[in-house]
């Protein structure tokens, strides 16, 4: 049996890609999008149509607006056409995130969610068929708990790096959240002596199986689903965890491994962690993130580069407007 064979027996295997024909290909339950993967599959020829598409609704539903509007609307309708693609081929959900250039506006985040959700629903997709992905910051942390208690929307937490990030996270009573496994991996690279890691002291590996003790021993119904991966190791390193979001590159290498492997991560390990429990309000959370290099630095950059690939998709909409 292959390392991926074994992997979907412990674990939900997502498949990290805006692109259809790898997903036909790896069967996985769910996909998740973001802004990145998006421009990657939009630059595909054979997803041209997709941005015509997007353009031709956002002009219908503002006839008499401005550019602005128009790209926005574009935008949102980009990322909704590719979820309702990638719906046709998967059994379970997919996630849909808002503009990162929002993660500082709760009261926006909101709304464009809700507009979102809207447009799926008006395509005959229910809302339990959609994550909404927020970047982890206080202000998407209170708008992912408003569209949960008052809304009945699912939000996925994206950009999460730290303890503090987690534990709001779930204190918010959010659905899930996509800890970066890799990303924080890449800041301790850079930044300290140690240049390699095993799937035993990976720190990215080591946060997410923190952070996954710490809901099970306390009893959380948010979901951890492990995200941004460098390589194999990290993803053997998270066996039982709830959800693992995976490359389609990373997918195959999995397809073609043989080693066994075994559950890391179960309900009975968590029981016997010896994690204490804490809560962590507005002022904590802000304190802790500061006090925090990586995840501030993290959580910023992140929230850059999706701003910035949001820009360019923009600017390829506004060649076809």
């Amino acid at each position: 049996m292959s390392v991926l064979e074994q992997l979907k027996k412990a674990s939900i295997v997502v498949a990290d890609t805006g692109d259809f024909n790898a997903i036909r290909e790896f069967q996985p339950r769910d996909a998740t999008t973001n802004p990145s993967l998006i421009l990657a599959a939009s630059k595909m020829p054979e997803y041209s149509n997709l941005i015509d598409e997007a353009v031709k609704y956002a002009k219908e539903q503002h006839p008499n607006g401005n550019e602005q509007q128009i790209l926005e609307s574009s935008i949102d309708r980009l990322f909704v056409v590719f979820g309702k693609e990638i719906l046709k081929t998967i059994p379970g959900r997919v996630s849909t995130e808002v503009d990162a250039r929002l993660s500082f506006d709760t009261e926006s985040s909101i709304k464009r969610a809700l507009g979102i959700i809207a447009q799926y629903e008006k395509e005959g997709i229910s809302k339990e068929r959609i994550l909404i992905k927020l970047a982890s910051t206080w202000e998407g942390i209170q708008a992912a708990k408003i569209l949960e208690s008052q809304h009945g929307i699912h939000c996925n937490m994206t950009l999460l790096f730290n303890f503090e990030q987690a534990v709001a996270c779930a204190e918010a009573g959010v659905t899930l959240i996509s800890p970066f496994v890799g990303r924080i991996m890449d800041w301790f690279v850079k930044n300290t002596e140690k240049k390699t890691f095993t799937r035993s002291d990976d720190p990215g590996v080591l946060s997410v199986q923190n952070i996954f003790n710490y809901y099970k021993k306390y009893g959380y119904n948010t979901q951890v689903m492990a995200a941004s991966f460098r390589n194999t190791e990290e993803i053997k390193g998270l066996v039982g965890c709830d959800l693992l979001t995976i490359s389609p590159a990373l997918l195959k290498q999995l397809a073609n491994e043989t080693e066994t492997i075994s559950p890391v991560l179960t309900s009975e390990v968590a029981q016997k962690s010896e994690l204490a429990k804490i809560h962590v309000d507005e002022k904590v959370f802000r304190f802790q993130l500061n006090e925090d290099a990586m995840a501030t630095e993290k959580l910023a950059e992140g929230i850059r580069n999706f701003a910035k690939d949001a820009r360019t998709l923009e600017t390829l909409i506004k060649q076809r407007l």
